[in-house]
């Protein structure tokens, strides 16, 4: 259970926490090595010199119950005990503090006001905020007096300045450290970010650096990254020599079927057309989103040159206004999204009468959302609907023409190559499917 809160408020970065390990062992150090110094070291010094002075204090007292009248105390004090070096001045009751006096940062002066009033009944109140000398009131035979003596006689001299060395030599090797330890997780932060900018679709310049185990892990990276672009690459290769081969003797069906009559014509030539429509599905599902290079890419202006486009085709869909506060432009492979967003119109428009297309762009998302009047898909069957060529003709109206089943699994697989995701819902406006393209920026 502690465990499990003190995780929130633990940081999330690998640089905050190693400094965190870092810093905390530090700290505590020094707050331990200060306290127990302060204790163990100032406080018995300084009892030991507060006794001795309380034995001075004593006698200056006694010498002053001695003299013949309250004017000659001072003079008194001098006469017999000049060598100690203690002043005495008859004042008034009234110029006495009403309680003892001392700065907070004064550690010594904490034994001193605890410790000299239990050696010494006589004393009324002892002021120590003075920096070289200590005032210390007490009641005599003739009335208050004031006693004035060095304070290095009493306490050890600046007892702050090993606390002042330990924080700046403590936080001066501190700083050291941060630098050294930001430099050795600087190769894992680029290693991170290329990682993160290969999982989105972008090819990021990354050589391998830092200690043994980090380049390790930034040459496997490198391999891993190298064989999965060779795979992309064969396969984008094959296939499209596969399409170009193939729309070679379609095109000779297509001629030849121009010369027959048209009641023999029409239907092989939607035949041909579904050959020609199935093979462009393929070739578009094997791109993916390798083809083309991540851009600064306006998305407003991208979903409207699309919807126009396929306004011009002939499509029923719509362009919502823009939702969002967000501005400017956010890295998209804009070939990969806009084959992405017309596949998805092109299945909304194909199972419904109308589409509509909208865009919320704010500071941390960019959502694609494009919304249809059709069936839907039920909500146990939307996981299988993004697979590919899978067709649920159940739920979907098959009357402007089947595809193969690879809409969704293309802007599924767009979506994962930039670190988003499609999400599949019902649409509250028009009664349909709803499909979000959601992308954090």
């Amino acid at each position: 259970m502690f465990f499990a809160w003190l995780k929130q408020y633990m940081p999330r970065s690998l640089y905050a926490r190693a400094v965190l390990i870092l810093l905390l062992p530090v700290v505590v150090l020094q707050l331990v090595v200060t306290v127990l110094f302060l204790t163990r070291h100032f406080e018995d010094v300084t009892q030991q010199m507060t006794d001795t002075v309380a034995r001075e204090l004593r006698l200056v007292l006694s010498i002053v119950d001695q003299a013949p009248d309250r004017g000659s105390t001072g003079s008194a004090v001098i006469e017999r005990a000049s060598q100690l070096a203690i002043t005495v001045t008859p004042i008034p009751a009234s110029d006495v503090p009403a309680r003892t006096l001392r700065d907070w940062y004064d550690f010594s002066g904490r034994v001193i006001v605890k410790r000299l009033p239990d050696e010494i009944g006589q004393i009324a109140a002892i002021d120590l905020t003075e920096n070289r000398r200590v005032h210390v009131y007490a009641d005599t035979r003739h009335g208050m007096v004031k006693i004035s003596f060095d304070r290095r006689r009493i306490s050890a001299s600046n007892p702050h300045q090993l606390f002042v060395n330990m924080v700046f030599f403590g936080g001066l090797i501190t700083v050291i450290a941060i630098l050294y330890l930001r430099n050795q997780l600087r190769p894992i932060k680029r290693l991170a970010r290329a990682a993160e900018a290969f999982g989105r679709g972008r090819h990021e310049p990354y050589t391998p650096a830092g200690a043994v185990e980090v380049r390790a892990a930034g040459n496997a990276f490198l391999d891993m990254r190298n064989r999965i672009e060779r795979q992309i690459e064969q396969r984008t290769l094959m296939l499209s020599g596969v399409s170009h081969d193939l729309r070679t003797p379609l095109t000779r069906m297509r001629l030849s079927l121009s010369m027959l009559e048209d009641e023999e014509r029409m239907a092989l030539e939607q035949d041909v057309d579904d050959m020609q429509a199935m093979l462009d599905a393929f070739l578009n599902f094997v791109k993916g989103a390798g083809e083309g290079e991540s851009e600064a890419v306006d998305p407003h202006a991208l979903a409207e040159s699309v919807v126009s486009e396929a306004g011009r085709a002939g499509r029923d869909v719509r362009m919502m206004p823009s939702q969002g506060d967000g501005t400017g432009t956010i890295k998209l492979n804009g070939l990969a999204m806009r084959r992405a967003l017309d596949n998805l119109i092109s299945n909304a428009v194909r199972y419904g009468a109308m589409a509509e297309v909208s865009v919320l762009f704010t500071d941390k998302t960019l959502r694609i959302r494009v919304e249809d009047d059709g069936p839907g898909i039920p909500e146990n069957r939307r996981a299988e609907a993004t697979r590919p060529f899978t067709r649920l003709d159940p739920s979907r109206n098959q009357d402007k023409g089947g595809g193969v089943g690879l809409g969704l699994a293309i802007a599924t697989d767009i979506a994962r190559a930039h670190g988003g995701v499609l999400r599949l819902s019902s649409s509250e406006r028009l009664g349909g499917l709803r499909a979000d393209i959601v992308i954090a920026r």
